[in-house]
């Protein structure tokens, strides 16, 4: 299935997996969200795009609740959740990554794909082997395969080259199995050739998990989404699939600088 196929993979009267009611996010006297209302549905591949401080990443942390909005609601499979702490969001079958990597660099790849279980599985957090954390190790054997890491799975993390930390990131989603992947701009740091390495990865996701990244880069998110939205001073300003963002005169002003920011 092409990863802009944008036929519909739900049936039509399905609550969506998540759900933003009229979201809004202060810090003081700056409005950083301005009563975002946004749905996401199972199997879709949803694009945020926006200019830096068009407030693409408050809108992330709200949905990952690292910070609570100032009004408005989040619903996680109908499930309000806008108060719940970050920490309950994989037991909703969330998974996010972060603008800036957060892996532990001094530990092998597949420690760290062992380790990104946890949180879900509620155990503890120990790095010996036994018989009862064998299906967990084999997990993260297979998420490092999938995120084409099966030659490193043994390799130190701070050894690797920055594409392939941003695809251990994608793995350390991945292996909870997740209901939604949220990534927070994959492609930030990349070369071109790491760039395209990545949009190939991403293509070979199963749309079964819904997908939801913000990304700056107009080129990797019109390639792997098929709808977008675009933000501006903290509204949502655009939407469509990527054929029509790509031709929309107000998209094109904002990133030339003539509006939003």
């Amino acid at each position: 299935m092409s990863p802009n196929d944008t036929s519909p993979r739900i049936e039509s009267q399905a609550p969506p997996l998540l759900r933003l009611e009229s979201v809004a996010v202060s810090f003081g006297g700056l409005r950083a969200l301005g009563g975002v209302d946004l749905d996401v549905v199972r199997g879709e591949r949803l694009a945020v795009l926006g200019p830096n401080g068009a407030g693409k990443t408050t809108l992330f942390n709200v949905i990952a609740g690292d910070i609570s909005p100032t009004e408005g609601r989040v619903l996680i499979k109908t499930i309000d959740c806008t108060s719940l702490p970050s920490r309950l969001r994989p037991q909703l079958g969330v998974a996010r990554t972060y603008q800036k990597t957060r892996l532990l660099t001094g530990l092998t790849v597949e420690d760290n794909l062992y380790l990104a279980q946890t949180g879900k599985a509620r155990r503890h957090q120990a790095l010996w082997r036994n018989s009862g954390d064998a299906s967990m190790r084999e997990r993260a054997r297979r998420a490092g395969e999938r995120v084409w890491l099966r030659n490193q799975l043994d390799q130190v993390v701070g050894d690797l080259s920055h594409g392939q930390q941003r695809q251990l990131e994608i793995g350390l989603a991945l292996v909870t199995d997740p209901d939604l992947i949220m990534l927070d701009e994959p492609a930030s740091g990349l070369s071109r050739g790491e760039r395209e390495r990545l949009i190939e990865l991403l293509e070979t996701l199963p749309h079964s998990t819904t997908l939801l990244l913000i990304e700056h880069d107009m080129d990797v998110a019109l390639k792997v989404a098929d709808r977008v939205v675009v933000m501006a001073d903290g509204k949502v300003v655009a939407g469509g699939t990527p054929d029509e963002i790509r031709h929309n005169a107000l998209v094109h002003a904002i990133y030339l600088g003539q509006a939003g920011g």
